[in-house]
């Protein structure tokens, strides 16, 4: 008697765009693994500003204080993350806690303020300012919890606009506190990290004066002051990122998505949703003060108008862009916020006038082509070219106007650089991702929270094959 085996036929595995299978790949990997690539790809983006590439570097600014601010408004993303993308909760006025922050280490380190601890106080001027960043944390934290102890029970649109409300009165007390905050004048000589110090240096690496030798060979003597913060930063993101990470995926993360989800549901399973809302609130407040004491550390100055609610749009607009939920998304879309307008300040929209009307009567021809289209095929046109088509006729449109206000408006050298115009671009990217993309550009992917390592790797290991027929 023979025995006959079968094997079990694998079915083709569906198709996948490029994100997915990177992302299956990388959950595969057990966490040594994971170390094991991301450390390498953090050292290359810590030499980024040392040899910044020609296509990514800034003409208009300092790249390493460009990617110094990307840092921190990573970290301002990322603190926004936990409160509008894991928590479900709207915040439109994180600026408060951003200026919460700036402002403890200005009032304790700044020779205007009259709390100043570094003139014959308790604080040392060289260590002043890692002094204050905890404190700064603490202070920031009880502040979110003063604020969300009242406003959390409320929901969608009145929260929001509670936490807007918030966000201008710290920016008005910070302006009419004068014999306090110095009013609109600011808080200079705020203190800063005072490592480093040589002949060469004598204020310390991360101070202004240090502007770095491009043509040194030693890596840390290349180093200018905005890549010493900006590695700072780097730090900061992951010791934050770490600890959200543990918290998203513990009891707290779970309790969390089911609050993001339905909060009806998550309280009628018991889920005390109030607490969790509320220890959401703390932590996106302590890393925003985080943020904020960076800030202060690094320009040494501070005033109000460094806090109104446009930048609060700008962080909200970075979770929106990366993708709420999704930590690396923000981070992503933090880079596009920052990077971006530094990058195309150098960049006009037009060369000469002459130029300007050849693109002008170019965009119109277009944009007569797009509606004449719309007219006579809509009806024909599946789902995505019809939103490909309307975005079109938005970015066209946009695009028009502009075009007509440079060559009515030109001077020499162009007549409107590009980095002038983030908020309107970063509008229209919205307008745009609300139409295609929704969800932002790198979505969060619902998982298992709880073993969810253990429970991948069982699913993808491969059946056992059995024998049938004589062989069973």
């Amino acid at each position: 008697m023979t025995d006959t085996t079968t094997t079990a036929s694998t079915p083709d595995p569906a198709r996948r765009g490029l994100g997915d299978a990177i992302r299956t790949w990388w959950d595969g990997l057990s966490r040594p693994a994971q170390w094991g690539v991301g450390v390498p790809i953090l050292l290359l983006l810590a030499l980024l500003p040392l040899f910044p590439p020609p296509l990514l570097n800034t003409p208009s600014y300092n790249f390493g204080l460009v990617m110094a601010q990307v840092a921190m408004y990573a970290l301002l993303a990322i603190g926004l993350n936990v409160v509008v993308g894991q928590a479900g909760l709207l915040d439109l006025g994180y600026v408060g806690f951003y200026a919460v922050g700036a402002y403890t280490v200005g009032l304790l380190t700044s020779p205007n303020s009259p709390w100043n601890q570094t003139d014959g106080g308790w604080l040392d001027p060289k260590w002043a300012w890692l002094a204050c960043l905890p404190i700064a944390v603490a202070v920031t934290a009880v502040s979110g919890l003063i604020l969300g102890s009242p406003t959390l029970r409320l929901r969608g649109d009145y929260l929001a606009i509670v936490t807007l409300g918030f966000g201008e009165i710290v920016r008005l007390l910070a302006e009419n506190l004068t014999e306090i905050t110095n009013g609109s004048l600011g808080l200079s000589g705020v203190a800063y990290p005072h490592v480093g110090e040589s002949a060469s240096r004598p204020e310390g690496v991360f101070s202004g004066g240090n502007s770095g030798n491009p043509d040194s060979a030693d890596l840390l003597d290349r180093a200018g002051y905005g890549t010493y913060w900006y590695w700072l930063g780097m730090v900061l993101v992951v010791l934050v990122l770490l600890l959200v990470g543990n918290l998203e995926r513990s009891r707290v993360g779970r309790a969390w998505v089911a609050i993001r989800e339905d909060e009806d549901a998550a309280e009628i399973m018991g889920v005390p949703t109030f607490k969790f809302k509320l220890w959401a609130f703390m932590i996106g407040a302590a890393v925003g003060g985080m943020s904020g004491a960076i800030y202060a550390g690094q320009v040494q100055f501070i005033n109000p108008t460094g806090f109104n609610i446009i930048n609060s749009m700008l962080f909200l607009c970075a979770v929106v862009i990366g993708g709420q939920g999704n930590k690396l998304g923000v981070i992503f879309g933090a880079f596009v916020i920052a990077y971006l307008p530094a990058r195309l300040q150098s960049v006009n929209l037009v060369s000469n006038e002459s130029t300007g009307y050849v693109l002008l009567a170019i965009d119109v021809a277009v944009f007569v082509a797009l509606i004449v289209a719309w007219r006579l095929w809509s009806g024909r046109l599946s789902v995505w070219p019809r939103r490909g088509v309307i975005t079109a006729m938005v970015v066209t449109g946009v695009l028009a106007l502009l075009l007509l206000g440079s060559v009515l408006l030109f001077r020499k050298g162009g007549a409107q650089s590009l980095g002038d115009l983030k908020y309107l671009y970063f509008g229209i990217a919205l307008v745009v991702m609300m139409i295609l993309r929704p969800q932002g550009l790198f979505p969060v992917r619902q998982k298992l929270l709880t073993y969810g390592r253990q429970v991948y790797q069982a699913v993808r290991r491969p059946a056992p094959v059995e024998p049938i027929g004589a062989g069973r």
